[in-house]
């Protein structure tokens, strides 16, 4: 047996903040991102609020600089990651699986899976290995003071997706505890 919905007046404030809440947290002069954007940003903020972390929002202007790397690896032909210099306080993360093969969710879940050799501490004695490259994608997704998420999705040779995302500012900081 079925129940009738009630509260709906509720349910339509709660839809109305809501909105509100988006639009806020986009930010003047930014349009909302794609539903693949979102998925993204929303697989970031999923793993950041079970540990406290205050949620990020999205950024056009990283999202067109993570593009412009994500283009530019394209022509090289292979992923690499840019180097600090080229891309000022940004952060970096890349993944790269078969194309159309994963979500978004399961392209992040990659980064979050380094979670099982982090090791809470002071960067980057961060991971049971003593090689921070191990866990540095899963840091940069849980970084406490980074604030803004933009990523561009291209098609590698090959039949490869790359993700590219940049975050602001960036994490990984040396001397620093991510959370």
């Amino acid at each position: 047996m079925r129940t009738p919905l009630k509260g709906l007046g509720h349910m339509r404030n709660r839809v109305l903040w809501g909105a509100l809440a988006a639009m806020v947290a986009v930010g003047a002069g930014q349009a909302a991102p794609s539903d693949f954007d979102k998925a993204i940003l929303d697989a970031h903020n999923r793993e950041r609020a079970g540990l406290g972390v205050p949620a990020l929002v999205w950024s056009d202007k990283l999202a067109a600089d993570a593009a412009g790397w994500a283009d530019h690896l394209v022509k090289l032909g292979h992923p690499q990651h840019s180097k600090p210099e080229e891309r000022g306080h940004e952060g970096e993360s890349l993944w790269v699986g078969t194309a159309g093969a994963y979500t978004p969710d399961e392209m992040v879940a990659g980064w979050i899976g380094e979670k099982s050799s982090f090791v809470y501490g002071t960067f980057p004695g961060v991971v049971k290995s003593g090689d921070w490259h191990v866990v540095g994608h899963y840091t940069q997704v849980i970084w406490r003071n980074t604030r803004e998420i933009g990523c561009a999705k291209a098609s590698l040779s090959g039949g490869m997706d790359l993700l590219v995302c940049r975050y602001n500012p960036a994490g990984n900081l040396i001397g620093e505890k991510p959370y």
